[in-house]
């Protein structure tokens, strides 16, 4: 199947269809408080770092956001990326475009394929559009807070155990994984509190259907860990882990 991949920056008439495609975010997830202050800013102000595949109607069917960030000197001294993932990408990336910072690495935010187009091998191509354009912008790395797909499968599973266990060809365990490191990634290391999802009971309850009225942890469907949950405060909260890839271009 061909697939035709642009950049925001080319394309910005095609920014209300790229923002507007469908997804399969469970409703928790759209709830972390740096990712609605700063989600969105991507396509607007990063435009260069937002990608989207057409098919042969010209329909939009994936899009890739990644950001350029800045290490801190402790993190350059010692090769390593931001212990909280996700969130703090996000907060480094618009704070250097703030200041002026000049970034050193990509970061992937999210690649997502619209439900009807799921399985045909459009992430992979769209991670593979990502390395490209960060290379072509000069960078020599892309890295990603991942999320593990399959994980929401086993959410007592230690995540350090998850994030590097493997199959009998060798290759990881999780499909996501496995697809970054097909591309050429390496897994790294483990961003235990990559985002996190606070809130009151009453939200909880509706974003998941469930009923939040027992003390400790809680397992939600499409969360890669359990919740925990604190009914004498009136409050849960999910924080939740993802793994690093590094990607050397």
């Amino acid at each position: 199947m061909e697939w035709r991949v642009a950049s925001l920056a080319d394309r910005p008439d095609m920014l209300d269809r790229v923002t507007g495609m469908a997804d399969t975010w469970p409703e928790f997830m759209l709830q972390d408080l740096v990712g609605n202050a700063h989600y969105g800013r991507i396509a607007t102000e990063l435009p260069e770092y937002v990608l989207f595949a057409e098919d042969g109607r010209g329909e939009v069917v994936a899009h890739a956001y990644s950001v350029p960030f800045a290490r801190t000197d402790e993190e350059r001294a010692g090769a390593a990326l931001p212990a909280r993932g996700w969130d703090e990408v996000l907060l480094r990336a618009f704070s250097g475009l703030r200041h002026g910072v000049p970034p050193e690495l990509v970061s992937a935010i999210s690649i997502v394929v619209a439900p009807h187009a799921q399985g045909t091998g459009l992430s992979a191509r769209m991670l593979a559009a990502m390395r490209d354009n960060a290379r072509a912008r000069g960078f020599t790395e892309v890295v990603a807070p991942v999320r593990p797909n399959a994980k929401h499968l086993e959410p007592l599973a230690p995540i350090e155990e998850y994030a590097f266990r493997v199959r009998a060809d060798g290759l990881p365990y999780d499909p996501w994984l496995r697809v970054h490191v097909r591309a050429g990634g390496v897994i790294e290391s483990v961003a235990h509190a990559s985002m996190t999802v606070a809130g009151s009971l009453a939200e909880w309850r509706n974003w998941t259907g469930l009923p939040f009225d027992t003390e400790g942890p809680v397992e939600v469907p499409g969360a890669l860990v359990p919740v925990h949950c604190v009914p004498d405060r009136g409050y849960a909260v999910y924080v939740e882990p993802n793994v690093w890839v590094r990607h050397t271009l």
